[in-house]
């Protein structure tokens, strides 16, 4: 447990995305001060919360994940098992602070949508899917298989439901695998990979059964929420937009603007991690049985994850997202009226927060971690991070076209997807399961809160907000093929190696 080295990681996260703000804002699209002043504040606010709430998940949740799993594979109860990882999977999403960020933005354009039904339908699909993952790392299935099926019916629910449902849908899947649910899902994967391993004596597949199961989670929710689409489509007759709104706390001037949003985010904070200390309470009285003093460093761990949350979400909801709005707004409506060297600017300023973002993403360097970590050094961390930024900036600069043309997302993802599931074929196993891990981990904090707002800004400018919905699902896309073509590399070296 090192506070340091938490802040470290946060701010690195953070610190790039306010100097490009920061400098646009008072260059070619001034904020105002009152504005930079929010902006300032709430980014101070978001990396002390997101680091406090990030030890939290270490001293407390991070352990009940992986202590879990191996207890409920140690009882050798497959109905058990996946029950209980149904329910994990369930109640950890539900309190995923990235989860409560997106349903504000769906609802501040779709006021039709349902935020507690909406965060139900995601936490659903994620529990169905962790459940389906943890089968197959039980039953030795093919993580390809799997995902080629699952991907073949996501693609024939997206054409039948409506249009403007299809990015918000894919942002969910990206959104899903957040700061909270990450850390959980691979320690309750280690957990059952570890136990399963020992009573087995082994296994020449260990090293890819540790991934697979964070890219599997994201299927679920974009499953679940396009049925949630075409049912809220089937009763409403159509899904529209509505002028989107700003930002929570925009009407209140100066700092008051935080203090304005605190008693709700105080209440929502509580709420969403209710279901994690349920859960755990549970667990020590059926399953754990762990000895006073754990339990005592857990409740810690959760006490941390709810201040940090709440620090979190009042930055987030008292600056940070206005004022990424706005700067898309600003950028937006110049490029659109204009063109040429705005065009630029704002596809640029796309392309440079996505190549400075997800390479300091927490998620991304817990990931990147345990890959060096279990492939014994030979997959290195600064290879893997190179991809994924090239392939968050290409993702982000996209997003930014379609912000100002309007065109249907389906146009980039049916044949980004085509690409990944052909690159499964030839892929090392390992690598596949990396790379959909990968894919889940790139969209973070960071993504769902200021990339998504100046998405939203844009494509408000532009007329029409929807379009800014699939900016997640484009960072997340992106890594599924640039980890593959990382992996086709590797064994291509590997095989000159032995001759």
């Amino acid at each position: 447990m090192n506070l340091f080295a938490k802040f470290k990681e946060t701010a690195s996260s953070v610190l790039p995305v306010m100097a490009i703000v920061l400098i646009l804002g008072v260059t070619a699209a001034p904020l105002g001060s009152d504005l930079l002043l929010r902006f300032f504040a709430g980014g101070i606010l978001l990396i002390t919360g997101l680091t406090i709430f990030l030890l939290g998940v270490d001293v407390g949740i991070l352990p009940l994940g992986e202590q879990g799993g191996s207890e409920l594979t140690k009882r050798r109860n497959l109905p058990l098992l996946l029950g209980a990882s149904f329910l994990i999977g369930f109640l950890v999403t539900a309190s995923e602070p990235d989860i409560q960020v997106l349903a504000d933005q769906v609802r501040s354009v779709f006021p039709l949508v349902n935020k507690t039904l909406f965060i139900f339908m995601i936490a659903g699909g994620v529990g169905l899917y962790i459940m389906f993952g943890l089968l197959r790392t039980v039953m030795h299935l093919s993580l390809k298989i799997i995902l080629a099926i699952s991907y073949v019916v996501i693609f024939i629910m997206a054409f039948a439901a409506p249009q403007s449902f299809i990015g918000i849908a894919f942002d969910s899947g990206g959104a899903t695998t957040g700061p909270m649910t990450v850390p959980f899902i691979m320690a309750l994967g280690i957990g059952v990979s570890s136990a399963r391993m020992n009573s087995k004596g082994g296994s020449s597949d260990s090293q890819s059964d540790n991934f697979g199961l964070t890219g599997m989670a994201s299927v679920g929710p974009i499953m679940a929420v396009l049925l949630y689409g075409l049912v809220l489509s089937h009763h409403a007759g159509t899904v529209s937009e509505t002028a989107a709104a700003g930002a929570s706390g925009e009407a209140v001037q100066g700092l008051g603007a935080f203090t304005a949003v605190l008693p709700h985010i105080v209440q929502e904070a509580a709420l969403s991690l209710l279901p994690v200390v349920t859960l755990f309470v549970v667990f020590q009285i059926f399953l754990l049985r762990l000895p006073p003093r754990r339990v005592a460093r857990m409740i810690a761990g959760f006490i941390y994850s709810y201040i940090g949350l709440v620090i979190f979400l009042i930055g987030v909801n008292g600056g940070f997202m206005t004022a990424g709005r706005r700067l898309g707004e600003l950028l937006g409506m110049r490029a659109a009226q204009s063109g040429g060297l705005w065009t630029v600017l704002l596809i640029g300023t796309g392309l440079l927060i996505g190549a400075v973002v997800v390479c300091a993403e927490p998620a991304v360097w817990v990931l990147t971690d345990q890959v060096e970590s279990i492939s014994g050094g030979t997959i290195k961390r600064k290879a893997l991070l190179v991809f994924l930024s090239a392939g968050a900036a290409i993702a982000i600069g996209l997003a930014m076209v379609r912000a100002l043309t309007g065109f249907n997302i389906m146009y980039i993802l049916v044949p980004g997807y085509a690409t990944a599931l052909i690159l499964m074929l030839f892929c090392p196993k390992l690598f596949t399961g990396i790379a959909f891990d990968s894919g889940g981990v790139a969209s973070g904090p960071i993504s769902s809160t200021f990339v998504l707002s100046f998405a939203l800004g844009a494509s408000q400018a532009a007329g029409g907000s929807s379009d800014a919905f699939g900016v997640i699902a484009l960072i997340a896309m992106t890594p599924l093929i640039a980890i593959q073509v990382l992996g086709l590399v590797f064994h291509h070296k590997k095989k000159r190696g032995e001759k």
